[in-house]
């Protein structure tokens, strides 16, 4: 049952204000309005849970992991009814998504079981060594301290209040202060409730996790702002994310910002593969554009092919495709506006509208095509940047050569894809390490949309992609943002973390 309440080390409290959650079948419900004395009651919380929390052991803390996905599944089918109201997802999108959630959180806790994260190292001592010796040093990462996650909108369980982030962070030994997505904050309760159960269960000390509803801006702004939060986790928009990045850096003590931006997730569909498969390219192109209604972080927004026949064909059999798609729920009206903004920038330029769909009303979404030359997508700006909806571009190049030119004026992406057969090899080759300068994850032959959770994953890029090339909010490498190596000098045994004493 949904109290409107936010969390704070394991307390449900009231707020003065509250605001609505207008679903999409009209179930409205209150929710506590966030405020900035909340956040310092949370983060000072997760800073005295640290002390005991940062130094449990690995296989208390994978307890408490698998307990929050066990719990979550003992809510399950009520989180579904919740999101799928709050969000328009389809329930099979929210079950698929909750199954996520728990799997990510119950790899994580083999993950740190298995202990290969510490990345543990040892030189010994060279008393004798000349001209000088050598101490006793031994490494190891430890845990940052208490870390703020901001839930993402168009995930609101594997990328918001236990998400990728929280679980990340929880299996590192950090304390975690969720500021919730007023999106769905009902979904966020429940989940909070799931890890209140956990956290009781285990024993552990309240103040390990907090949730945060709603709130303005002073309080996202307070929380990466708190001198006692140590790193920041994001997914969201580009504007939204500079901002707290920013601040994050002004900081008296800069903090790391690990945040998920914007990306188009380009398509190199290169000549010979288009034409051996120009229906089977174009069919799959729309029905990754159109996922979720174009809502998810990896959605192929741009499709660059070698202008001629088998282009025109492609062009022809996606938009065909496309004007078959039914409208779909946007997950707000802010998006929804959002999108219909996208599309009258679009307008605005120089691209040739291939596909025009009706607007549709509220928060609905229809998709639209459009297509422009390689000369003219280098000259504007505009075209380069996302539209977080079902929006797709087909640039026209003149030739592979003119393919690599494009790559290069790329900004940095969470994907990129190639689509080739063996006859498409040596022009590859030239294209490819242009990609893996661009983008976090390359791909052959497939689309991107669909991130598996795993140990080789990487969920990321260069700017504006995310903050931090170097980092992954998605697969168990995401664990290594919340740590940091220690070195440990001629330390006693007895007085070592005890994960380095073996």
């Amino acid at each position: 049952m949904l109290t409107g309440k936010h969390l704070i080390a394991g307390q449900w409290i009231e707020a003065d204000k509250t605001f609505r959650s207008a679903t999409i079948n009209q179930t409205d419900a209150d929710f506590a309005v966030g405020r900035v004395s909340d956040v310092a009651n949370a983060v000072t919380a997760a800073e005295q849970a640290f002390e005991t929390y940062g130094y449990t052991t690995r296989a208390a803390r994978a307890e408490f992991l698998n307990k929050i996905a066990d719990e979550i599944d003992v809510l399950g089918d009520e989180i579904t009814a919740v999101g799928c109201a709050e969000t328009g997802l389809p329930e099979a999108r929210l079950v698929g998504e909750r199954g996520r959630t728990t799997g990510q959180l119950r790899l994580f806790a083999k993950h740190i079981l298995d202990g290969d994260y510490l990345d543990r190292r040892h030189d010994g001592a060279l008393p004798d060594r000349t001209p000088l010796p050598r101490a006793d040093l031994r490494m190891i990462q430890r845990p940052i301290g208490p870390v703020a996650v901001f839930g993402a909108s168009n995930f609101p369980l594997a990328f918001s209040t236990a998400g990728g982030d929280t679980a990340a962070a929880l299996a590192a030994g950090c304390p975690v202060v969720v500021k919730g997505h007023s999106a769905h904050p009902g979904t966020g309760e429940l989940v909070a409730q799931a890890i209140d159960k956990a956290i009781f269960a285990c024993g552990l000390p309240a103040g390990v996790f907090s949730l945060i509803q709603g709130g303005n801006r002073d309080v996202g702004t307070a929380l990466v702002q708190h001198p006692l939060i140590k790193a920041v986790g994001f997914t969201g928009s580009l504007g939204g994310g500079r901002a707290l990045f920013d601040l994050c850096a002004a900081r008296p003590e800069p903090i790391p910002f690990f945040g998920e931006l914007g990306s188009v997730n380009p398509m190199f569909v290169m000549p010979n593969k288009l034409e051996a498969d120009t229906d089977a390219l174009a069919a799959g192109w729309a029905q990754s554009l159109t996922m979720g209604a174009g809502q998810f972080c990896t959605n192929p927004g741009i499709a660059v092919t070698v202008a001629g026949a088998s282009s025109a064909a492609f062009i022809a059999q996606a938009s065909k495709a496309l004007s078959e798609a039914q409208a779909q729920a946007m997950l707000t009206d802010g998006i929804a506006d959002a999108y219909r903004s996208g599309v009258a920038t679009f307008d605005g330029t120089n691209a040739d509208r291939v596909l025009r769909t009706e607007d549709a009303q509220g928060r609905s979404a229809l998709p639209n095509l459009y297509r422009v030359s390689a000369q003219d997508w280098l000259k504007n700006h505009a075209l380069h940047q996302e539209v977080f909806g079902p929006l797709g571009l087909v640039v026209e190049a003149d030739s592979t050569e003119q393919m690599v030119e494009l790559a290069r004026h790329l900004e940095g992406q969470l994907t990129c894809t190639v689509h080739l057969n063996e006859s498409d090899y040596d022009a590859a080759k030239a294209l490819l390490p242009v990609l893996e300068r661009k983008a976090g994850r390359v791909l052959a032959n497939a689309f991107p949309t669909g991130v598996e959770v795993c140990d080789s994953m990487v969920h990321g890029g260069p700017y504006p992609a995310s903050t931090n090339f170097g980092a992954t909010s998605v697969g168990t490498l995401s664990i290594r943002r919340f740590l940091r190596p220690v070195c440990f000098q001629d330390i006693p045994k007895e007085l070592l973390p005890a994960d380095l004493v073996d």
